[in-house]
């Protein structure tokens, strides 16, 4: 985990909290085990605030139900454009402090991929390949919802890491809701984490695969990710991901 600095969240910008995490560390914890917690990025009263959101279909683009589509029991719903303040600052900032992570990323890859440093020159892109629809998200999942194991893939186009911000108290608002992260690595067994976000609290991990140094040099792992079967309340959770949808 990286806590970011001891500050007043009421009195602190997005910006400065993002800027505030001990970035070098995330960087080497995605590196060696696939994925970063941030620490605290928003406060109770502001995860509260954006779960009663939830409610307002006027600021979602549209809804889904995982079980309609075999994706498991709860559902979410896409922001429609333009995103609540506090969500489009975060995807501006964040995205700010990943582009150089991609970035490694590609490179260990051997890709040629590069991503920009600002999140306004990279949507560009994606508007330019026809990929033009926020992906920016809130998911709820009530006693007995979880998320199958996926990807967040909405194109040709994809930024190689995402966010998933929680919202709820665990073991206060819910107990069980689990954010799983497994990895399949070639010719090998896959890899499980099972993570309790606490509320407020940030992490960070590949969309789709990351770069693992084996006998041969670095290779491209697959990873998937998901949340376990919540046992009892309701787990709001936000979803932070850079490339929008065609």
């Amino acid at each position: 985990m990286f806590p970011v600095n001891s500050f007043d969240m009421a009195e602190t910008k997005i910006a400065d909290r993002v800027k505030a995490v001990d970035w070098r560390g995330a960087a080497g914890e995605i590196a060696t085990h696939g994925y970063a917690r941030t620490g605290p990025l928003l406060s109770g009263s502001e995860c509260a605030a954006l779960a009663v959101l939830y409610a307002d279909d006027g600021i979602f683009r549209s809804q889904v139900d995982m079980a309609r589509y075999r994706f498991g029991e709860g559902e979410y719903k896409y922001f429609a454009n333009p995103l609540p303040g506090i969500v489009g600052q975060l995807r501006t900032h964040l995205y700010r402090k990943l582009a150089p992570i991609a970035n490694r990323m590609m490179a260990d890859l051997g890709r040629a991929e590069r991503y920009p440093a600002s999140l306004g020159a990279y949507l560009k892109i994606c508007h330019g390949r026809q990929q033009t629809r926020p992906t920016p998200l809130m998911l709820r999942y009530q006693a007995g919802g979880y998320n199958c194991l996926h990807q967040d893939l909405y194109g040709d186009l994809r930024f190689p890491l995402q966010v998933t911000i929680g919202l709820s108290r665990p073991g206060t608002d819910y107990t069980g809701g689990e954010f799983l992260l497994v990895e399949q690595r070639p010719r090998a067994q896959s890899r499980g984490e099972a993570i309790q976000l606490a509320q407020g609290e940030a992490i960070i991990f590949p969309v789709a695969e990351r770069p693992v140094e084996g006998k041969r040099g670095m290779h491209a792992c697959t990873m998937r990710h998901g949340v376990s079967r919540v046992r009892g309340g309701v787990r709001y959770a936000l979803g932070i991901i850079f490339h929008d949808a065609a």
